[in-house]
């Protein structure tokens, strides 16, 4: 017997280890990479959060055996094609085929055929791929850093889809191996689930909750949603796609929304059971007997049981979890659906106080209870309603259930239990509303911070009339109403719509009234909101006009609070974007509380502050302020960080303050450009754009910037090679790097040997302004060694040029006409300049009221006049 198992042991082992090899084989099947770019769609779209703006197939027509591929190239082993959009780089068209994912030559101008050429590495699979591929991808795909083994065991109930032998058959052999793999893998996870199911409590008192009808009307609101079911994968996952497909496990209900805090409870918490031999309190057994006189009793004992349960400690995990594995779960859901209010109130008043417990909260949705709880809130009883809406509260901490709120119709009766002294000619007066409905309104207000988490049911409170009932419900002088409306005001308005309702209903006033309230919680929320509303000036000038300023300034110096600190500089930084509120800061010497705040603090707090200091350093006297409170060390000692957000604004900040000569002089003995410059290698594009723009000022204001320059090994072949970059952005901050690098010879001949020239003209082709103008600049400084200026023709950047001129923009016309004048020194440069209709448009900009315009487009135009007389006195002598 024990030789037995000891067999049966290595059989296991050895399965196991050639499963793991198996695993790590790249073998991708059509089903998989299905799977994979239909969980990319769902987490596609606009929005900073998005992981990608879209992703679509090449072909729509899919063969039977799962490819969308010709048949000519799936001998290749070639599956589909696919059009990929990332936020930060251009469209990539890319082939997955049975050995990985790669680039291919793109769609043909002339016919729009694929190029089936190969252009780049084979990657494992389209995660992998556009991790490499795009910065911003790999950035949102971090952020989702939940293991995935728990989460894919939990959702994997049901046995995989075993692939058809049809599909099997019509594959290249590599797919049909995969599978092989696939149903040997599938049928051991069930064996395996199927031994460790736990088997749940049955009722007998009254079944009210249909599971199959549970589980049907989840996946057609899912259908409803995405279009179609959502497939699982069948193959080996790897690391990043088990990011996707674990969202999908738990249902997504939307597009990533664009709240902070949408992340805050997605996690699938593990499923704490009381074993079977463990020492279990006296609780727990007496609970198991309260749950049978529940199953039993006449309402009578019904009642009585419910108010024995409710003396329990419910706060305690142990009594939670009691009420769960005995089946009082169902039980207290089943009571909802009853006639009788006292059972109803009793209920809820047990759901509400355990639904704080995250396991408690999916089991109550997984049993159907939102629905029940959604049809309370229309009862005449306003107790119920409180409590109702109190454990709806409660239980919307995760997407899947705020979705089950809203498809169930509990926005609109939510929004609805706001409306509680319509009437009230004073409203602002507290002593003309009933309590009851203060209460009710306090409750929904408090289920609709917690559901708008979520875009879907922002939009769906909006279309509701909630934003006026919000703005009537801030005027009172309940603080208990007063946090649950301020933060469903705060979540909403990370939206434009809502930003531009709470302008029209004049809820800023309210909010900065609020922020000299003494609840600090309140005053969190009201700092929070303003800093999401304080992206529009209009709503930054409010602020000021209502005083909004001065407390905001006087809340810096109460640092014990981490999380108000963070909303008040968040609100400091927004309304620093405006000038005027950046004086009145320095009267209320907010700057140097901001600078002693640079050491010490969370990464949350420190985002703010410097993104605060960088926009009120773009005055001359807060930078000798900045500089006079020694804020310089600690603001290079940052630029060491990792966190994308702090390293952007810290470069700003630096930049700002290099513009200074004596902060620069500082900057350059705490070797400050050095790091700056080592951030040019950052994966992430804003790091790099801002990195650069910081550079300009302090190469133009260092003592011996040329020499300082030299001494980055490798530093300017570093800034030459990102003028490859995809990113707008980048391009026009390094090409403002080079105008400033080029004015010193030596190292503009460098740069020249690094092939600048070349990299220069081929980004002449663009329709941005910002990059025009930087590009103009660089050209023409570029112009001032050697034969550029020719080689500059050559590579066709002249007439792009020329065209520059029929921007909107004074600056470009400036950059381009100085580009253009020295481009003129080349006969043959002129004479394309001719040809593409230069002379005209300099002809009108010799009049310009800009001197730098006036000199460049007469120079330029001297110089073609002069080509034109010498070929004309050429051509008669």
């Amino acid at each position: 017997m024990k030789v037995g198992m000891l067999l049966k042991q290595l059989d296991l082992h050895l399965l196991n280890h050639s499963l793991k090899h198996i695993s790590l084989q790249i073998c991708l099947n059509p089903t998989t990479v299905k799977n994979d770019i239909e969980l990319l769609k769902h987490f596609s779209g606009k929005g900073e959060q998005t992981v990608l703006e879209s992703i679509d197939y090449t072909s729509d027509y899919e063969f039977s055996n799962g490819c969308r591929a010709p048949p000519w190239r799936q001998i290749h082993g070639e599956i589909c094609y696919v059009l990929v959009k990332p936020h930060d780089v251009e469209t990539l068209c890319v082939t997955c085929s049975a050995e990985g994912v790669f680039l291919n030559g793109g769609k043909t101008e002339d016919e729009g055929e694929i190029n089936y050429e190969r252009k780049s590495e084979i990657y494992k699979d389209l995660v992998t791929f556009l991790k490499e591929k795009s910065a911003k991808f790999s950035e949102n795909m971090s952020k989702q850093d939940i293991r995935f083994t728990e989460e894919w065991k939990k959702e994997n109930e049901e046995p995989k889809e075993i692939p058809k032998k049809e599909e099997a058959d019509a594959l290249p052999k590599a797919f049909l191996a995969s599978s092989k793999n696939i149903l040997e893998k599938n049928q051991i996870n069930f064996g395996k689930t199927q031994m460790t199911k736990r088997l749940e409590p049955s009722l007998n008192w009254k079944a009210t909750v249909d599971f199959k009808e549970h589980k049907s009307l989840l996946r057609d609101t899912q259908e409803e949603k995405h279009g179609g079911r959502l497939e699982r994968a069948g193959p080996p996952v790897s690391p990043g796609r088990a990011q996707l497909v674990r969202k999908s496990a738990e249902k997504i209900e939307e597009i990533l929304s664009d709240s902070s805090s949408e992340n805050e409870e997605d996690e699938e918490p593990p499923d704490h059971r009381q074993e079977a031999n463990a020492d279990l309190p006296s609780e727990y057994w007496q609970i198991q007997k309260l749950v049978k006189y529940l199953k039993g009793g006449n309402q009578t004992a019904t009642v009585i049981a419910l108010c024995s349960m409710k003396d329990f400690n419910l706060a305690q995990e142990t009594c939670q979890l009691a009420i769960r594995d005995v089946g009082g779960l169902e039980v207290l859901i089943n009571l909802l659906d009853t006639d009788e209010v006292k059972c109803k109130i009793g209920s809820l008043k047990i759901l509400k106080e355990i639904s704080h417990n995250p396991q408690i909260r999916r089991n109550i949705v997984d049993l159907g209870g939102l629905p029940i709880m959604v049809n309370i809130l229309d009862s005449p009883h306003k107790s119920l309603k409180c409590l109702a809406a109190e454990t709806i509260a409660n239980v919307a901490k995760f997407r899947r259930a705020r979705r089950a709120v809203r498809h169930h119709g509990g926005i609109t009766k939510l929004v609805a239990l706001l409306d509680c002294a319509q009437s009230s000619a004073e409203p602002a007066q507290s002593s003309l509303y009933d309590a009851r409905d203060v209460e009710v309104a306090r409750c929904g207000a408090l289920a609709l911070w917690s559901c708008s988490k979520s875009y879907a049911n922002k939009e769906a409170i909006r279309k509701a009339g909630g934003i006026p009932l919000l703005a009537h419900l801030l005027k009172t002088s309940h603080e208990n109403m007063l946090i649950p409306v301020v933060g469903t005001l705060q979540e909403c308005a990370s939206e434009e719509n809502y930003r531009a309702a709470i302008k029209a209903e004049r809820i800023i006033e309210n909010l900065v009234k609020n922020l000299n309230s003494e609840n600090e919680q309140l005053q969190e929320h009201c700092a929070m909101a303003i800093y999401q509303c304080a992206e529009d000036k209009e709503t930054r000038d409010l602020v000021r006009l209502h005083g909004g300023l001065k407390p905001l300034a006087s809340l810096l110096n109460n640092t014990d609070n981490k999380e108000r600190l963070a909303a008040v500089t968040g609100a400091i930084w927004k309304c620093s974007i405006s000038k005027e509120n950046v004086t009145k800061f320095r009267e209320y010497k907010a700057i140097e509380t901001l600078v002693g705040l640079l050491t010490d603090q969370p990464e949350e707090v420190l985002v703010n502050v410097v993104g605060a200091l960088g926009e009120c350093c773009q005055e001359y006297e807060n930078r000798v302020l900045v500089r006079k409170c020694g804020g310089i060390q600690p603001l290079v000692n940052l630029l060491v960080g990792i966190n994308q957000t702090l390293l952007v604004n810290v470069t700003k900040a630096v930049g700002a303050c290099a513009v200074e000569p004596e902060s620069m002089m500082i900057i350059d003995r705490l070797d400050g450009v050095r790091l700056l410059w080592s951030l040019l290698k950052n994966p992430h594009p804003d790091v790099k754009a801002s990195a650069a723009w910081a550079l300009c000022p302090c190469i133009q204001n260092a003592k011996d910037a040329g020499e300082m320059v030299r001494c980055f090994v490798g530093g300017l072949e570093l800034i030459v090679n990102l003028l490859k970059s995809d990113n707008k952005e980048v391009l026009a901050s390094v090409c403002a790097a080079i105008t400033n690098i080029a004015k010193d010879q030596e190292n503009l001949a460098v740069i020249t040997d690094h092939g600048v020239v070349p990299l220069l003209s081929k980004l002449a082709n663009t329709n941005n302004d910002k990059l025009r103008r930087h590009l103009a600049e660089a050209i023409s400084r570029c112009c001032m060694w050697g034969r550029n200026r020719v080689a500059f023709g050559e590579y066709k950047a002249v007439a792009p040029l020329v065209r520059y001129l029929k921007s909107n923009d004074a600056n470009v016309h400036r950059a381009t006409a100085q580009a253009l004048y020295q481009l003129s020194e080349d006969a043959d440069n002129c004479i394309t300049m001719h040809e593409n209709g230069a002379v005209k448009l300099l002809l009108g900009m010799v009049g310009s009221p800009d001197q730098d315009l006036q000199e460049a487009a007469a120079g330029c135009i001297s110089n073609i006049r002069r080509l034109a007389l010498a070929t004309e006195k050429a051509r008669y002598t």
